[in-house]
């Protein structure tokens, strides 16, 4: 399960108010291989649902994985970091065994 912080939900609120996305559209999740620590994280707007995807739903904000990138984010909640250093939406990944400086990418 993937779970959504109350500030992550406001932004993620606001900015499918700010690029016209209907009420189909959803956050997908995922992993690839990449960055400095070895896996990177992607993070984007869909509204098609693929083979193998699992569907959550917390805060009332829907958020889609594929069973792949399940195993190495289940248990990750996503979070808002603002301010002057802020990065925008962040992931707390219970899995990581490290990350890199930005928090873009990790290992396991």
């Amino acid at each position: 399960m993937i779970k959504v912080s109350d500030h992550a939900k406001e932004y993620i609120n606001q900015l499918m108010a700010d690029k016209n996305q209907g009420s189909e559209t959803f956050v997908r999740v995922g992993v690839k291989g990449g960055g400095c620590s070895g896996l990177e994280y992607q993070l984007n707007f869909d509204s098609e649902l693929k083979q193998g995807d699992e569907i959550y739903e917390d805060k009332g904000i829907k958020i889609v994985v594929d069973l792949k990138s399940l195993l190495y984010l289940y248990g990750t909640e996503l979070d808002y970091s603002g301010g002057l250093n802020g990065k925008g939406l962040v992931f707390n990944n219970p899995n990581a065994s490290r990350t890199c400086g930005c928090g873009e990418s990790f290992a396991v």
